[in-house]
């Protein structure tokens, strides 16, 4: 569990929020309770995408990013613009690390606009800076 000093820094940065283990796991589960959580999970399954090697493994983990959060009526997929949507679909042709890197930019940025503020007024939040 983080010290309150530390979960206070989240308020001003969705970047240390989402790089510390308990506050992601916060994050996601006040989402979770608005039912909301799949920038979060997005932009997680991003992060783990760029740490692929293997180039088969890489094409696998994009075919399933792709039907899970991008392809319209995926089940878990996230607000993206139309431009955003066929650059990554273009990007998608021969994956790459930086293939999701545009959807992902707009999805943290969306989550640090929307979701964050929200997160930092929750009780989930307000029970870790006590």
């Amino acid at each position: 569990r983080p010290s309150p000093e530390e979960a206070l820094q989240w308020r001003d940065s969705l970047e240390k929020l989402l790089q510390n283990p308990y506050g992601l796991a916060s994050f996601r589960s006040f989402l979770r309770s608005e039912f909301s959580e799949e920038n979060v999970e997005f932009w997680v399954a991003c992060e783990d995408y760029k740490k692929t090697k293997s180039p088969v493994k890489m094409a696998e983990k994009a075919k399933k990013i792709y039907e899970e959060f991008i392809q319209t009526e995926a089940p878990k997929e996230v607000n993206i613009d139309h431009f955003t949507k066929a650059l990554t679909m273009k990007n998608l042709v021969e994956p790459s690390p930086s293939s999701f890197d545009m959807a992902q930019k707009r999805i943290f940025a969306l989550m640090e606009k929307d979701s964050l503020p929200r997160f930092v007024r929750s009780e989930f939040y307000q029970e870790l800076i006590k």
